[in-house]
C-alpha cells in the first residue's frame, strides 16, 4: 500500500522483546511477553499493515506479543462488518436502549449488567502499555532538506548510496498545519431522537438508510394483490396462499443494525441520546472543549470499574494512554468526510457525557482501542452498544470509502473465557500469528482447544509472503537523513546491530520496513 501523497513518513524506535511484565489476565507476574517500539509518527496504511501482522498500540506504544511464549497469546480478531447480523443477545441490548430512550425506565431484567460489559479490555490486560516516551531528542527525528548542490567526493560511496534521502523538513511542517486545519472541522454527529437534517449535508443520519424504489414499488403491489384478494372471492387459493406466503416472508425479514441504531424516537421520548465523533490527535476544538468532562467520566470508571486508587487515573495518564496517537491525520479526497486517524465517539445523553469510543479509523477498518463509560449507566450494557454502534458506523464510512469494510476488536484471548465474548460478533476472523491470513472463527476453536496457540492456517506449505527478503532495503533514519540500511551499515561505527534490525524488519514485514524510518543513534 503507497503511501499518501503529502503523508510525512513513519518514524519508530525499536525496543526488542522484554523479560516479561505482570499478565492482566491470568494474573502471572512475569509471563506476558510481547516486542515493542515507541512510534513517534505513523502512517494510516503503515499502522493498517502493522495490525494486520498482529501489532497494536496503547497511546503511541506499538507492541506485539510473542505468540508461542507469552502466557496468554493473543490473536487479532476482525468482523466483516457489511456481512453482520445482530445476534438475539445483540438485538436485546439494542432494543433495551431504545426502551430507555423511549420510557426513560428499565425493567429488573433490563437493568441487570451485561457479563460483556464487565470484562478485562485489550490494552488494560498488561501493565507494559504506558511506557514512557523515549529520551530522543526531537532534533535527532528532524528530517534535513534536501542540498542539491552538495558533491560526494567518493565516487563508490556515490553510486553505492544513491538511495540517501534528506527529506523536506518545511513540507513536513506544512502537511502538520493542514491536519490541524482539518482537525478543526466539525466531524459525525449523529443523534437518536427528534432531528432535522441540515442542508447540504446529505442524508439524515438518525433515519434508517433510503431504500431503492424498486422495492418500495414491489411492496406496494404486494399490498395491492393482497387487498384484491380479500375483495376478489374468485382469486384462486393458491394465488392467496403464495401472496400470503410473500406478506409473511417480507415481514419476517431480519432487522438489520441500522433499523435499531437509527430508529427514529417518538415526539415524546424520554431521553435523547447523541454520538459525536470528536479528533483526538491531533486534538480538535471540539476535543479540547470537552477534555475535563470527558476526563472525569474516565477517572470514574477506572476506580470504580477497574477498582484504580483516586490517584492513578490522572488526567496525564489519561493522556499519554488514550488521546496520544502516531497516527498521522490524512483526509484525501476518496477516503470518509471526518478523514483517518485517531478519533473519540462520545455518548451524550440529554447533554452529558456517558461514554466514550476510542477508536482508529484507517483505509481498511475502524479499529476499537477502548472503551469508558460512566458507571452509574452500566445497566444500559454500553460495552456491548458500543461495539454495534461501531460497526454500524463502519458499514457508514463503507459507502464513501469502499475498501473500508472491516471492525477491527483488538485481541481474542481464547485462555481467558472472559475475553471469548468478541468471537460472537459474527462473520468474525481470526489473524494466523505465522502466515498472517485471516481464518474464520469457527475454524479456529477446534484447535484452540487443544492448545493455546496455534498456526490457524491449515496449510503446511504456506509462509508468510510479506516476510522480510531484502534487509538492505530496510529504511533507516540516522543523523537526520534517510537511507537504506546497507548504506547505514558502510557509515556508522560501533557494534554490529544487524540481528536487532533483522528481527525488527522480521515483525513488521518487508513492506512496512522499506517505509518506515527505522531510528538509529
Amino acid at each position: 500500500m503507497a503511501m499518501m501523497a503529502g503523508s510525512s513518513p513513519s518514524i519508530v524506535e525499536y525496543f526488542g522483546g522484554d523479560d516479561g511484565y505482570r499478565c492482566g489476565y491470568c494474573k502471572n507476574d512475569t509471563g506476558n511477553l510481547s516486542h515493542g517500539m515507541w512510534a513517534h509518527s505513523l502512517t494510516v496504511e503503515d499502522y493498517q499493515d502493522l495490525i494486520d501482522r498482529g501489532w497494536r498500540r496503547s497511546g503511541k506504544y506499538v507492541y506485539k506479543p510473542t505468540m508461542n511464549q507469552t502466557c496468554c497469546p493473543q490473536y487479532t480478531i476482525r468482523c466483516r462488518a457489511l456481512h453482520f447480523q445482530p445476534s438475539k443477545s445483540h438485538k436485546k441490548v439494542l432494543k433495551k436502549m431504545l426502551k430507555f430512550l423511549t420510557q426513560g425506565e428499565l425493567s429488573k431484567v433490563d437493568s441487570e449488567v451485561d457479563p460483556m460489559d464487565s470484562n478485562t479490555k485489550d490494552a488494560y490486560g498488561c501493565s507494559f502499555l504506558l511506557k514512557d516516551k523515549p529520551e530522543t531528542s526531537q532534533s535527532e527525528l528532524e528530517l534535513l532538506s534536501i542540498d542539491h548542490t552538495e558533491k560526494v567526493e567518493n565516487e563508490e560511496e556515490e553510486k553505492g548510496e544513491g538511495n540517501v534521502k534528506k527529506v523536506d523538513a518545511e513540507h513536513t511542517e506544512s502537511c502538520s498545519e493542514r491536519a490541524h486545519d482539518n482537525s478543526s472541522k466539525p466531524l459525525q454527529s449523529v443523534k437518536v431522537g427528534r432531528t432535522t437534517p441540515r442542508p447540504g449535508k446529505g442524508a439524515d443520519l438518525s433515519k434508517p438508510p433510503c431504500r431503492k424504489a424498486k422495492e418500495i414499488r414491489k411492496e406496494h403491489k404486494l399490498q395491492r394483490s393482497l387487498q384484491n384478494s380479500t375483495q376478489n372471492p374468485g382469486l384462486r387459493p393458491e394465488d392467496q396462499n403464495l401472496l400470503g406466503q410473500s406478506a409473511k416472508a417480507k415481514t419476517n425479514q431480519p432487522k438489520s443494525i441500522e433499523d435499531f441504531v437509527f430508529a427514529t424516537l417518538p415526539p415524546d421520548a424520554v431521553h435523547q441520546l447523541e454520538v459525536r465523533l470528536v479528533r483526538s490527535s491531533p486534538p480538535s476544538s471540539q476535543f479540547k472543549a470537552t477534555f475535563q468532562e470527558s476526563y472525569q467520566v474516565y477517572k470514574r470508571y477506572q476506580m470504580v470499574i477497574h477498582k484504580d486508587p483516586p490517584d492513578k487515573p490522572t488526567a496525564s495518564q489519561f493522556t499519554r494512554f488514550l488521546c496520544d496517537s502516531p497516527l498521522e491525520a490524512e483526509n484525501p479526497p476518496n477516503g470518509p468526510d471526518c478523514g483517518y486517524g485517531s478519533f473519540h465517539q462520545q455518548y451524550w445523553l440529554d447533554g452529558k457525557i456517558i461514554a466514550v469510543g476510542v477508536i482508529d479509523i484507517l483505509p481498511k477498518c475502524v479499529s476499537s482501542v477502548y472503551l469508558y463509560y460512566d458507571p452509574d449507566c452500566s445497566s444500559l450494557s454500553l460495552g456491548v452498544y458500543s461495539a454495534l454502534r461501531e460497526i454500524a458506523f463502519t458499514r457508514q464510512l463503507h459507502e464513501k470509502a469502499p475498501d473500508l469494510s472491516y471492525y477491527y476488536m483488538g485481541f481474542y484471548i481464547y485462555s481467558c473465557p472472559k475475553m471469548r465474548y468478541k468471537g460472537q460478533y459474527r462473520p468474525s476472523e481470526l489473524l494466523c500469528p505465522e502466515t498472517y491470513v485471516w481464518v474464520p472463527v469457527e475454524q479456529c476453536l477446534p484447535s484452540l482447544e487443544r492448545s493455546k496457540y496455534c498456526r490457524f492456517n491449515q496449510d503446511v506449505k504456506a509462509e508468510d509472503e510479506g516476510n522480510v527478503k531484502e534487509l538492505d532495503r530496510v529504511r533507516i533514519l540516522h543523523k537526520r537523513t534517510a537511507m537504506h540500511y546497507g548504506v547505514y551499515k558502510r557509515r556508522r561505527k560501533g557494534p554490529n546491530d544487524e540481528e536487532s534490525v533483522r528481527q525488527y524488519a522480521t515483525l513488521v514485514g518487508q513492506a512496512c520496513s522499506e517505509r518506515m524510518l527505522l531510528f538509529r543513534s
